[in-house]
């Protein structure tokens, strides 16, 4: 796996990331919103880990210079 993200892609992702794990384990969001807000923080906070987006790969994108 090459990185395909960069540094600022990267810090967002995790803060976003972070910030959705956050609401969806608290009472903030309705039961169906806080599967999908765990899913997606879980994902967002993973790929900003490691620095890699199967979706970027796909697609033949990059962030990182």
């Amino acid at each position: 796996m090459k990185i395909n993200e960069g540094i600022l892609d990267r810090v967002i992702r995790v803060v976003v990331g972070a910030a959705l794990l956050y609401l969806g384990t608290g009472t903030t969001m309705l039961a169906g919103f806080s599967l999908l807000g765990n899913i997606l923080g879980a994902i967002l906070l993973l790929t900003g880990i490691i620095g890699f987006c199967p979706l970027y790969y796909a697609f033949k994108l990059s962030t990182n210079k």
